[in-house]
């Protein structure tokens, strides 16, 4: 499985620890940010994590996450 996300993460720093957040929900997933798209793209590839909770974790941290269209 894999899901694309938009997002306003724009430091690195704030990308770091939201991988390190979201991959204590989701193990074993592979999980990225390209913050030099106009997107500021969350990647995530794994055999199960729920969209809503990505979503969820990302907000909570306060940044902007929607899935890409």
């Amino acid at each position: 499985m894999i899901e694309v996300f938009k997002t306003d993460v724009e430091e690195a720093s704030h990308a770091k620890n939201l991988v390190a957040l979201l991959l204590q929900q989701f193990p074993g997933s592979r999980i990225n940010f390209d913050l030099h798209d106009c997107d500021r793209i969350l990647r995530i590839e794994g055999e199960s994590f729920a969209v809503e909770k990505v979503m969820a974790i990302v907000k909570e941290n306060g940044f902007t996450c929607k899935i890409l269209e």
